[in-house]
């Protein structure tokens, strides 16, 4: 009587056929990764803008303590790292914040809708006019002017207005 065929089986050092791998998503990025001269530059513009002032508790601080803040969290995104979502901030509200939600945030202090108002004027559209909508217009404070090299409030340039010059080179890309 002849015996059965033998099974292959990974217990008895059979070998096992390899299965055919899916092809591996990679998950594109909607912005290029940004260097940290954007973020100097950056950080440079918003103190010649506001000076170090907090956008959350206008609390003045030095220089060089004044951090900057993405308003909404990046989570590993770099599509978050653009002038229209980064702010100043001290430390202590920079912490508090951590990854939450902007708008769970704001909420816990009416104060810091009131800075951020202020302060907040050059972040994205949507986030403006989401921070427009919990202050009643009645309530609105006057924006504070520029400042000039010595701290004192100045004319907007032309390219403050308008933007840089789009033929230059973009701080947002690594070079």
């Amino acid at each position: 009587m002849p015996s059965p065929p033998r099974r292959s089986s990974s217990r008895r050092g059979g070998r096992k056929k390899k299965a055919a791998k899916a092809p591996r998503l990679v998950p594109s990025l909607t912005s290029v990764p940004t260097g940290r001269a954007a973020y100097t530059e950056t950080r440079l513009w918003l103190l010649a803008r506001h000076g170090p002032v907090c956008a959350y508790c206008e609390r003045r601080v030095t220089e060089h303590t004044v951090t900057l803040d993405h308003v909404t969290p990046r989570r590993g995104q770099t599509a978050y790292d653009r002038r229209d979502n980064l702010v100043l901030c001290c430390k202590t509200c920079n912490a508090t914040k951590a990854d939450k939600p902007i708008m769970a945030f704001l909420l816990g202090s009416r104060k810091r809708v009131i800075a951020l108002y202020k302060y907040g004027q050059h972040l994205s559209h949507q986030l403006v006019e989401m921070v427009k909508d919990l202050l009643p217009e009645s309530e609105r404070p006057p924006l504070p002017p520029p400042l000039n090299a010595k701290g004192r409030s100045r004319r907007k340039s032309s390219a403050e207005l308008f933007g840089r010059d789009e033929r230059a080179a973009s701080p947002y890309l690594d070079g």
